[in-house]
C-alpha cells in the first residue's frame, strides 16, 4: 500500500494504471473510517485491479461554527484499517495541496437539488462537496467511485454534477451501513453520550414507522412526518433540524406519495448533529 499526499504523485499513479489497462476504483472519504466507509470499500474491490481511497477532511464544506476542527481523526487507524481491506493507494493531501494559496475555482450544482434538506440549513456546504470531488476526480481519474446512501443528498448531487459536467466515472450507491441496534454508522456518532447513544436509534425506528405507513396505503406526507416527529419528541432529547418526504431522484417535495420516495430527516443529539434516509416505493 502506497501513502500518497502529492497530486502530482497521484495523477502519475493513476496515469501508469490506466495505461496498463487496469480499472482504478474510488473511495473518497473524511478519514476516522469505520464499518460504513470498509463496506464501501469491499464493493469497489472486487470490482477493480486498483483500489484508491482519500482521507481529506474538506474545509470548504463546513460552515461558520460547525465542527471542522472537532472533527474525529486518527490517521494511523485509518491506515491500518486501509491495509486490512486491501487498498492499493491511500490520497493523503494536506489543505495546502488541495486549496493553494489564492484558490478561487467552485463547482456548484445548483437548483432544487441542493437547496433542499441539509443544502437549505447548510448554505454553501454541497458547493464544497461538489468541489471536492470534482478536484478528487481530475486528480485520481478514477473508473468508478463508491459513495454510501446515508448520505442520500450528497449521492444525488455527486450524480447529477458527473451528468451535467461529463465526467466518465460511474457512481455506485451503496447501502447504509448501520449498528445492530438500526443507528446509521458515522464518524459524528463519535460525539454522543451513552445517555445519547441509547436513544440515537430512534431516528431509524421513526423511518421503518414511516415505511410501514406508506406500504399500508398512507399516501399523505403530513400524516408521514407528523408520526415521525411525535416519535422522535416522545425522548425529549432530539431537536429536529428537517423531515421531509422527497421525490427520490430529484429531492422535490412531494404532495402526494407516488412511486419512489426518500424520507430524509436531521436532527441535533447533543454535539451531534445525525443525518438518516430510506428509500420507499409506493
Amino acid at each position: 500500500m502506497e501513502i500518497v499526499s502529492s497530486i502530482s504523485r497521484m495523477q502519475e499513479l493513476s496515469a501508469l494504471a490506466r495505461r496498463d489497462g487496469r480499472i482504478i476504483g474510488f473511495v473518497p472519504t473524511m478519514g476516522y473510517l469505520h464499518e460504513g466507509h470498509l463496506s464501501l470499500m469491499r464493493i469497489a474491490r472486487k470490482k477493480c485491479d486498483v483500489l484508491v481511497v482519500s482521507i481529506f477532511v474538506n474545509p470548504t464544506q463546513f460552515g461558520a461554527g460547525e465542527d471542522l476542527a472537532q472533527y474525529p481523526r486518527d490517521i494511523e487507524r485509518d491506515k491500518k484499517l486501509c491495509r486490512e481491506e486491501g487498498v492499493d493507494v491511500i490520497f493523503l493531501p494536506d489543505e495546502r495541496e488541495m486549496y493553494p494559496e489564492n484558490y478561487s475555482t467552485y463547482v456548484e450544482v445548483s437548483g432544487n437539488i441542493t437547496n433542499v434538506l441539509c443544502g437549505y440549513f447548510r448554505p454553501g456546504h454541497f458547493r464544497g462537496v461538489a468541489t471536492v470531488v470534482a478536484k478528487l476526480f481530475n486528480i485520481v481519474q478514477p473508473h468508478f467511485a463508491v459513495f454510501g446512501q446515508k448520505d442520500g443528498q450528497q449521492l444525488a448531487v455527486i450524480r447529477r454534477m458527473v451528468r451535467d459536467l461529463n465526467y466518465p466515472v460511474e457512481i455506485i450507491g451503496a447501502p447504509t451501513v448501520r449498528e445492530p441496534d438500526g443507528l446509521a454508522m458515522s464518524s459524528r456518532n463519535e460525539y454522543l453520550t451513552p445517555k445519547e447513544r441509547k436513544v440515537a436509534p430512534t431516528l431509524y425506528k421513526s423511518l421503518l414507522m414511516a415505511k410501514e405507513l406508506i406500504e399500508s396505503g398512507e399516501r399523505n406526507p403530513k400524516v408521514i412526518i407528523d408520526a415521525m416527529r411525535n416519535m422522535i419528541e416522545k425522548t425529549g432529547l432530539f431537536r429536529i433540524q428537517y423531515i421531509e418526504v422527497v421525490d427520490a431522484d430529484t429531492l422535490r417535495p412531494v404532495k402526494k406519495i407516488d412511486g419512489k420516495v426518500m424520507i430524509a430527516l436531521a436532527a441535533f443529539l447533543g454535539k451531534a448533529r445525525l443525518i438518516d434516509n430510506i428509500i420507499v416505493s409506493s
